[in-house]
């Protein structure tokens, strides 16, 4: 065979072979959601809520510093009253702004009645905690995000949204807000909730929304704040530097936040003022007290003691905001690559896979070696990739996702040998005689217009 044509056959094998490959990636993510199947999967289970860079927060990169810009304090299940006492107290020592992350004068289902909303009709203490908040001064409440059923019938489930949910009126005067809503992977509230990233902001009918987060940096360092936004991703990895208090060692890096329970809030005599002033107080649900167990508002996230099979959450969504605005104000990223990038990396690593196969194969010193030679390729390329993975992290604080390209690499010796000894073998025998008649019958049917045009 003349060496052109040998180099063009080559070429031709390795992209048909490549999309081969890429064929039975789709075929095997498409089987593999069948919901019969999932019941057979429980090693899939256990790790489909794990990342390879979940390493990087958890295990291999310098401990985290505490961060003495951020108090995270605690109201547990403390009535209205009590909450504005805290806050009271709280604001007396000049902290740079107080950001609740709970919503106020809303009831359940929209009922309003003394038996299923009793807070609506505790006029006392909504005033004491309306008061709190007004004469605060710096307080940032939350929203929530909302799709009307209108929206979700003409649109989807995508990231759309046209309505806030908010605290009452009386609550709101004088104070801002950023919506708590948080990116995860989970179906419903009650299910369990693995929070890597967050929206800074969003369009609601037309008007810019900030995070619960990014409206507490702001309150704390608008410049820093700014050049944060100036980034203008729609998702960005939460950079997790670590938890508050950790009873029973759900996950690393404990203790990276001072917090004070809903008691110590309580007691002047329990802090110094040292640890509120000109600092940033996000005030929420952190359980009962530090002691409890609860697994109300809280996510899985990479500095989950567990790598996989997680059985329980261990940061409750206070402390996913405190380090959202610790990362902001450290101005300490992480970037992510775009999806195309994840593409066209896969698209290359298994072509250039395919290209050393066909070459080996095509050896008559390498061909009897093949079998080992490719195992051998094809497990060193996991391994580098995913070592690549989750140190670009470590050392350039980007979040390379390789996913594609490792299931690639990880089937790309049995699809080689599919194409190979199946693929064109059916191609000579019956789609080459087809494409050869299809060809044949092109070039009659064009010179026969030719002749007629001719005439």
């Amino acid at each position: 065979m003349p060496r052109r044509n040998y180099w063009r056959n080559f070429l031709i094998d390795v992209v048909l072979c490549s999309g081969f490959v890429f064929l039975i990636l789709i075929a095997i993510v498409k089987i593999s959601t069948w919901s019969p199947l999932q019941v057979l999967d429980p090693i899939g289970q256990a790790l489909a809520d794990t990342e390879l860079t979940d390493l990087t927060f958890s295990r291999l990169r310098e401990d985290p510093e505490i961060d003495t810009n951020i108090l995270i304090v605690n109201f547990g299940n403390l009535p209205r009253a009590k909450v504005a006492e805290q806050i009271k107290i709280i604001s007396q020592y000049k902290p740079k702004v107080i950001a609740i992350d709970a919503f106020y004068g809303n009831c359940p289902f929209g009922l309003t009645d003394s038996i299923n909303c009793p807070t609506a009709y505790d006029t006392v203490s909504n005033m004491l905690l309306a008061n709190a908040i007004t004469n605060a001064g710096n307080v940032v409440l939350v929203t929530k995000l909302l799709q009307t059923k209108a929206l979700v019938e003409k649109y989807g489930d995508v990231a759309i949204y046209d309505s806030l949910e908010r605290s009452a009126e009386m609550f709101r005067k004088g104070a801002h807000e950023g919506y708590a809503s948080l990116e995860t992977d989970a179906g419903h509230q009650e299910d369990l909730k693995t929070c890597r990233r967050f929206n800074p902001k969003m369009m609601v009918n037309g008007e810019e929304n900030y995070a619960f987060a990014v409206k507490a940096a702001m309150a704390y360092d608008s410049a820093k704040t700014k050049r944060f936004l100036e980034r203008d991703n729609f998702v960005e990895v939460i950079n997790y530097r670590g938890n508050t208090i950790d009873m029973y060692g759900a996950s690393e890096y404990a203790g990276r936040y001072f917090a004070l329970d809903w008691y110590q809030a309580l007691d002047t005599n329990q802090f110094v003022p040292a640890l509120i002033k000109d600092k940033v107080v996000l005030m929420g649900f952190l359980g009962g007290d530090f002691t409890d167990t609860s697994w109300d508002d809280k996510f899985l996230t990479p500095l989950n003691s567990k790598m996989a099979g997680r059985a329980r959450p261990d940061m409750y969504g206070l402390v996913v905001h405190a380090n959202i605005v610790s990362m902001i104000l450290n101005e300490d990223y992480i970037n992510e690559t775009p999806d195309w990038l994840e593409t066209v990396i896969a698209a290359v690593l298994c072509m250039l896979t395919v290209a050393v196969f066909l070459l080996i194969n095509g050896n008559s010193r390498l061909a009897p070696w093949y079998d080992a030679l490719s195992l051998v390729i094809q497990l060193s390329q996991i391994l580098i990739f995913s070592f690549v993975t989750v140190f670009f992290v470590v050392w350039f604080r980007l979040k390379l996702d390789l996913t594609t390209s490792l299931a690639a690499l990880a089937v790309v010796g049995t699809g080689f040998e599919l194409y190979n000894s199946f693929i064109k073998a059916l191609w000579k025998t019956y789609f080459s005689k087809f494409v050869k008649k299809y060809l044949d019958f092109i070039g009659f049917l064009s010179n026969y217009i030719s002749i007629k045009r001719h005439e």
